[in-house]
């Protein structure tokens, strides 16, 4: 089976000794990037909906972006991104076992690239799937990409020999996966917390189990999606009773202070 995470807005850009891979939408993203770059400060800031000094440093991220960087000017993407769902995922202690099973069924969706493997060599950006940068595919990231995620999907799994993807991502990036190009079955972890005798969703903690899970198949080595009812990583465990259909419930007491 697959498993798909989302990227994260802040990187961690330190250089490692491990070789990278070409992203398959290496042109799109650089197709992308020129056109974010001929964006004003203003343009950007409310493009992406960020402060001033951030905007500054994503328009020069998007002016320095090269369509041949230096290596050392990129970095694998599982071990770039640094927000919550990879303080989950822990790339950087994966065996290189790991790493490379990970290559062929971890997937990250990204606004920029479409689709990366997690060794795949990213540069600087950021530039979130739900935001409205025009192109002449169309007004949004998800008509520039259309079903192009989902087919690249489909057959990534169809290389795997597997017809079901685990989505660990936020309806925001799963978003850009066309439903009806989409041939796979697709199940759905939903971590949520009990507190007062009620489950709640709390997105800091969501974040962090959905790099967990995603761990969690990588390190085992999952091919049967049931198996992954066996996650307990933080405390969490299945719930049959909260879950329905593809939508997999874990939940867990609330973490004390």
């Amino acid at each position: 089976m697959l498993v798909v995470v989302s990227p994260a807005k802040s990187l961690d850009m330190a250089p490692v000794a491990i070789t990278a891979t070409a992203p398959a939408f290496q042109d799109d993203a650089i197709r992308l990037a020129k056109t974010a770059r001929n964006l004003t400060l203003t343009q950007l800031k409310d493009l992406m909906h960020i402060s001033d000094d951030l905007a500054r440093l994503n328009r020069d991220r998007f002016k320095a972006f090269a369509e041949t960087p230096a290596p050392e000017a990129t970095k694998p993407a599982a071990l770039a991104f640094n927000g919550d769902t990879y303080q989950g995922l822990e790339a950087k202690t994966l065996s290189d076992d790991g790493l490379r099973w990970a290559q062929d069924h971890l997937c990250i969706l990204s606004g920029l690239y479409g689709l990366l493997r997690p060794l795949d060599a990213i540069q600087p950006y950021r530039l979130e799937m739900g935001s409205r940068l025009k192109t002449r595919r169309g007004k949004s990231l998800y008509d520039y990409w259309g079903d192009t995620i989902a087919n690249a999907l489909n057959a990534q799994a169809a290389a795997q020999g597997t017809e079901t993807l685990i989505n660990c991502a936020s309806q925001e990036y799963f978003g850009a996966a066309d439903r009806k190009a989409l041939t796979l079955r697709v199940i759905t972890p939903q971590f949520m917390e009990r507190k007062d005798n009620r489950p709640r969703i709390v997105s800091f903690f969501a974040k962090r189990a959905r790099g967990a899970m995603a761990r969690h198949i990588v390190e085992n080595r999952l091919t049967d999606p049931q198996d992954i009812q066996t996650f307990n990583t933080g405390g969490y465990a299945y719930d049959a009773d909260l879950s329905e259909g593809d939508k997999w419930v874990f939940l867990r007491d609330y973490p004390s202070a």
